[in-house]
């Protein structure tokens, strides 16, 4: 039994959340319900980054107080735990957690004890929705790469932090796998940003420029921590870090993985500058960085800045959990953008869930109540007619365990899917109302062979139970309930997932 840490990126509340975030979410619960299904001891994390200056500025859009604003907007992230059936085990808010500043006060002074924070004046071009700095070289047609726009101009003295002392450290670490980054096209582009040399970047901001919202710089109460290093704290602070607590020595300085789940936007932070940092500050470093792509809408970014949010909530809503968490992980291809529209969700749980599961749990409890008085027959021995199915449930757990070891929800569904398209299929080649027909002309062979099509197709749902958990609870849940026996019989079939 290992001990399995995983997180989210923490988004700002700028604005509500978008479909976008909700992909990271559901990846991330999916592979906390896996690693729980295979009996290790699991963690998962996420939260909202309270402290950002985006946030700030579209408080004031609204007229609100910046904590009122951040209350309710991180109110409604923390809120998308039962819209998309979630089951993280911690929720952490930057601006109110009161483990939160302490760590993020240790850290600083850990990095600072090594001799990596200095001051000096810095003058540069810098974008309010990245929250970073920009090298010119960086920007297309002089435009932020992320955003479009143009960045501002800022000048300023701030406390910065000795990257270019870590280039080596961090090549090397990650060329020697020994910080894992998923899929292989984001562990080169992080490779490449390092041979291109790394500068010391920006620590804190003026707390005239942060408008007086964030973390005070220890020692220096007219800085404030810069929003990044901030918010990277949050996967060691939520643990304890600055007070002692157990659980970071249990999931942080003892855990056998340590797993970051973000999109490809905020790659370089996550590996890169969160990687020196913690390599000053003497900490151990994840183990995995997994990467997604974006979701788009007409090919474009779904974006909050843009104002072109898919909110999941009301997906959920309208379709439910199910459909909207099984498009996220069915159809989002491990490497590129996923274009989303409602009408590609509806056809994907309609064709799967509806017509594909839906109606194989359906044509076999019918087959128990109909043949067997709802009493599933006990069969010994194998069946040979069975053996494409049988081995579909036999292959599936390890052949989901190495799909999702690579972060490939995709091939890791399919590995699913593929019982019910062996059980369909079974069905179709027995064709069990064939013998039962036989059966009742007094054909004891046919009813041998209807006991042990019914007996395999049965197993199968209820491995479908199992392996489906990680991905669909709420469905798997009612799969399990209708092919479990209740004092010896099933109960009567119910419709599993209406189309939509």
């Amino acid at each position: 039994m290992s001990r399995y840490y995983v997180t989210t990126a923490i988004p700002y509340v700028n604005s509500r959340p978008h479909l976008g975030f909700a992909l990271e979410l559901v990846q991330a619960d999916a592979l906390a319900r896996h690693h729980r299904l295979r009996g290790d001891r699991v963690r998962f994390l996420t939260g909202t980054d309270d402290n950002s200056l985006k946030n700030v500025l579209a408080a004031e859009v609204e007229g609100l107080p910046t904590a009122d604003f951040v209350d309710r907007n991180a109110a409604a992230f923390a809120a998308l735990r039962d819209p998309l059936a979630l089951s993280f085990s911690d929720f952490i808010r930057t601006s109110r957690d009161p483990r939160h500043r302490t760590g993020v006060e240790r850290l600083w002074q850990a990095c600072a004890d090594a001799g990596d924070l200095y001051r000096k004046h810095y003058e540069g071009l810098y974008c309010v929705g990245c929250e970073q700095f920009y090298q010119p070289a960086e920007l297309v047609d002089g435009k932020c790469p992320e955003h479009d726009v143009e960045p501002r101009s800022v000048a300023e003295e701030n406390w910065f932090f000795r990257l270019s002392r870590y280039t080596d450290r961090l090549r090397d670490l990650i060329e020697a796998g020994v910080v894992r980054i998923e899929p292989a096209a984001r562990r080169n582009e992080v490779l490449a940003f390092i041979a291109a040399g790394l500068h010391d970047f920006s620590a804190s901001r003026s707390r005239e420029r942060a408008h007086g919202w964030g973390i005070p710089v220890p020692g220096d109460p007219d800085q404030v921590v810069y929003v990044w290093w901030d918010a990277l704290g949050n996967y060691i602070s939520s643990l304890g870090y600055g007070v002692g607590g157990s659980n970071h020595r249990r999931w942080w300085v003892e855990g056998d993985r340590r797993v970051h789940v973000i999109g490809k936007g905020v790659v370089r932070f996550h590996a890169v500058h969160w990687l020196a940092m913690l390599l000053s500050a003497g900490e151990p470093l994840p183990t995995d960085i997994l990467v997604h792509d974006y979701l788009t809408t007409d090919g474009r970014k779904i974006s909050k800045s843009r104002g072109d949010v898919v909110d999941p909530v009301e997906l959920a809503a309208r379709y439910g959990s199910d459909a909207v968490r099984w498009w996220l992980l069915r159809d989002v291809p491990r490497v590129g953008d996923a274009d989303f529209t409602e009408a590609k969700l509806v056809a994907r749980a309609n064709e799967d869930l509806a017509n594909g599961l839906g109606n194989l749990v359906n044509r076999v409890t019918v087959m128990v109540h109909r043949y067997r008085d709802g009493r599933p027959p006990v069969v010994t021995g194998p069946d040979a007619d069975a053996e494409p199915l049988a081995a579909a449930c036999r292959d599936a757990p390890d052949l989901v365990h190495a799909a999702i070891t690579d972060f490939d929800f995709r091939r890791a569904t399919a590995a699913v899917w593929r019982i019910v398209e062996e059980a369909n299929r079974h069905v179709d080649r027995v064709r069990p109302w064939d013998l039962a027909r036989a059966e009742r002309d007094g054909d004891v062979e046919a009813g041998r062979r209807l006991d042990a099509a019914i007996s395999v197709l049965l197993t199968a749902c209820r491995a479908l139970a199992t392996e489906l958990t990680p991905f669909l609870p709420a469905l798997a849940t009612r799969v399990s309930q209708q092919c479990v026996s209740l004092s010896g019989a099933l109960p009567r079939p119910q419709a599993l997932f209406p189309r939509l």
